[in-house]
């Protein structure tokens, strides 16, 4: 019989804490794991460092493996336990991550066999199972659409394996995405991840949204900024102007000898967040018309002779 050093499988010292077995354990169960890695032998290997976790995971058999490995000497003819010693059926089961195939012979040297082959819950048998792994993906939502609630068709791929290859299916989905997610936020689907293996339940699906950046408003929490030109002349005397919104346009009084820069709520028209509802912010800026001629640059003179206005005043004199 070989003998199986289960601390090394697992790349852990013989005095190894719980935690970095548990840590150990679950790096190389991803690596190995037939979803994820195709190649010849992942499988077995996967096998052997659930076979490590299941023995170190528990201190009494962990216990008696020390026994075994410390006492226990190699020959030509294999591992030969030490004189008197007797496989002694273990008890109890914890049903952690699972796999459904059997153990080795090492195993069932030590503990009698069979005891891990099935997991036993209110006396019924239950085949091995290991739950599938979670997945992420970005889902891209335009401000328009977190006003109401939607339903959006959401596609992606997942590994199946089919005990000798990985290949990849293509699932869509059409999800209802509630009204008000923000960036960043995470929508869970339940069940619509990796499959499981041997019966285990599928992991599941993650929906980060991401909210795809608008040509004119900027965002700021559940308020929305908007950078408004105006003429001179508007700025001046006084306009009423079209004013575009998420829902639609509204119109939106410019008082007279508004400055470059003055900002102007419009009260409900920001974004619709689950708790509140925010405004939307009009920043006036003054702009120059691109071109000009005589007789505006006539008009613009006398204007400036009228007024006599100097805009640094606050500066204070120039010494």
């Amino acid at each position: 019989m070989e003998f199986k050093d289960y601390y090394k499988i697992l790349g852990v010292s013989a005095d190894a804490e719980a935690q970095e077995i548990k840590t150990a354990y679950r790096k190389l169960a991803r690596k190995y794991h037939p979803d994820m890695n195709p190649d010849e032998g992942a499988e077995e290997k996967f096998k052997e460092v659930a076979e490590a976790y299941e023995v170190l995971k528990d201190k009494g058999r962990r216990a008696k493996f020390d026994d075994l490995r410390k006492y226990g000497r190699q020959s030509a003819g294999g591992f030969e336990p030490p004189p008197g010693w007797q496989a002694k059926r273990s008890t109890g089961f914890e049903n952690e991550f699972q796999f459904d195939n059997q153990f080795s012979d090492f195993f069932n040297s030590i503990f009698g066999g069979g005891a891990f082959q099935q997991a036993h819950f209110n006396g019924h048998s239950q085949q091995r199972q290991f739950r599938g792994e979670d997945v992420e993906t970005d889902l891209a939502v335009f401000l328009e659409e977190t006003l109401h609630q939607q339903i959006k068709t959401v596609a992606y791929q997942l590994p199946v394996y089919d005990g000798k290859t990985v290949r990849h299916i293509k699932k869509h989905l059409n999800v209802k995405i509630p009204q008000g997610v923000s960036d960043g936020e995470r929508i869970r689907l339940k069940g619509q991840g990796k499959p499981g293996h041997g019966g285990g339940e599928a992991g599941d699906l993650y929906l980060h949204i991401r909210l795809v950046p608008h040509p004119l408003f900027d965002v700021q929490g559940a308020d929305l900024i908007l950078t408004l030109p105006v003429a001179p002349w508007e700025a001046a005397l006084g306009a009423k102007v079209t004013v575009p919104t998420l829902e639609g346009s509204i119109n939106l009084t410019i008082a007279p000898n508004s400055q470059s820069g003055k900002k102007l709520r419009i009260k409900g028209k920001g974004l619709k967040r689950k708790a509140v509802t925010g405004d939307l912010y009009a920043i006036l800026k003054v702009i120059m018309p691109p071109t000009s001629n005589d007789e505006a640059n006539q008009l613009w003179r006398k204007l400036a002779e009228i007024n006599a206005f100097d805009p640094r005043t606050e500066w204070g004199e120039r010494k």
